[in-house]
């Protein structure tokens, strides 16, 4: 009994917490980002991801408070630059396998991004957090490709497009389902980058 005093309410907190494996968590994870995508943010209940999942909502709420503390938690743990590692050495080809790389995954993070858009704008939390995610590691990454670029040679550092970079590669991702109703895929974004994006920087 003295130890379980000493231990306090908070000893109790992180004991509950650690019953879920990262395996389930994972799962969790996947299951509230899905349902996101295909029912939009509003959409989602902790009662449906618990239902899909097949646990108690209960387990949930013990994790996390609420919805949003939870999806924040889930857009952190799926964090990922998938353009860290480009570096062939030519400033062409790592933006082209950037836009490829993008291509990729547009699907599913333009779905992301869409269904969280007006949520987004009302809770502070949550927008920091999808930064912090999907935005903010693909562009340090980017203006890296860019930086290593200057360094070599390859493009002026005075070279005004260098600045729009960033916001034409997912600029392209976001638009290109309203304006032709399907996503930018990877041969569309290569296509992209060699259209418009090479020639401002002055690179065949």
């Amino acid at each position: 009994m003295a130890s379980q005093a000493a231990d306090g309410p908070d000893t109790v907190v992180a004991s509950r917490r650690s019953k879920i494996t990262p395996e389930r968590e994972r799962e969790f994870f996947d299951a509230v980002l899905e349902q996101i995508r295909e029912c939009g943010y509003d959409a989602v209940t902790m009662e449906g991801v618990a239902a899909t999942t097949r646990c108690s909502k209960s387990t949930l709420y013990r994790q996390w408070k609420n919805k949003t503390q939870f999806v924040v938690a889930a857009l952190r743990a799926n964090r990922r630059a998938r353009f860290a590692g480009i570096d062939t050495g030519s400033l062409a080809e790592d933006l082209r396998r950037a836009a490829r790389a993008a291509g990729e995954w547009s699907g599913k993070d333009t779905r992301l991004l869409q269904a969280l858009g007006h949520a987004i704008t009302q809770d502070p939390e949550l927008k920091r957090a999808l930064r912090e995610t999907l935005v903010e590691p693909e562009v340090a990454a980017l203006r890296e490709i860019l930086r290593r670029g200057v360094e070599r040679g390859e493009v002026r550092a005075d070279n005004p497009a260098l600045e729009y970079v960033p916001a034409q590669m997912f600029g392209v991702l976001r638009i290109r389902l309203v304006l032709d109703g399907e996503y930018a895929g990877p041969d569309y974004m290569v296509r992209f980058v060699e259209a418009a994006v090479l020639p401002a920087l002055g690179l065949d």
